[in-house]
């Protein structure tokens, strides 16, 4: 086999891995512990996700929100909308510029996005049903990979 085959072949065989772990991703993102969650609370991903770029100790203003999300001010306001109608989150004007309004969470917010965190990593039933064999070395595997930068937020 030469180097080209072998690069066409390796270049397939990551294709395939990252299919198999992106579809397994989603599929139980959807059907798992978060989702159930998040239907019980009746919030979507994109609230989860506005939950997730605030800081409690930091009021963030609405146009750093929508940047943060990645949408338009309507966009974020809608969602900041729907959070305050939930007591996840409130408006707040600044002492020293009125014309800005920032969000910030409540403590429910807080505890909210604290149980939608956890919810995040509980482990799928199919991962259970390996042996602890096979799951040591899929995390072995796993673990060779550069870990995500912390601390950067998504790209839009």
């Amino acid at each position: 086999m030469g180097p080209a085959r072998s690069a066409t072949s390796k270049r397939a065989l990551a294709a395939e891995v990252w299919k198999l772990m992106a579809d397994f991703s989603a599929a139980n993102f959807r059907q798992g512990a978060q989702a159930e969650l998040m239907t019980e609370i009746g919030l979507t991903p994109a609230h989860f996700r506005a939950l997730s770029v605030l800081d409690p100790s930091e009021p963030r203003p609405m146009g750093a929100m929508a940047s943060a999300l990645c949408c338009d001010a309507s966009m974020a306001t809608w969602l900041v909308d729907r959070l305050e109608e939930r007591g996840l989150a409130e408006r707040r004007t600044p002492p020293n510029d009125r014309r800005v309004k920032t969000v910030v969470l409540t403590p429910l917010g807080i505890a909210t996005r604290q149980r939608l965190r956890a919810s995040f990593y509980d482990p799928p039933g199919a991962l259970m049903d390996l042996d602890v064999s096979s799951l040591e070395s899929l995390r072995n595997e796993l673990r060779q990979l550069p870990a995500p930068p912390q601390g950067q937020g998504g790209a839009c």
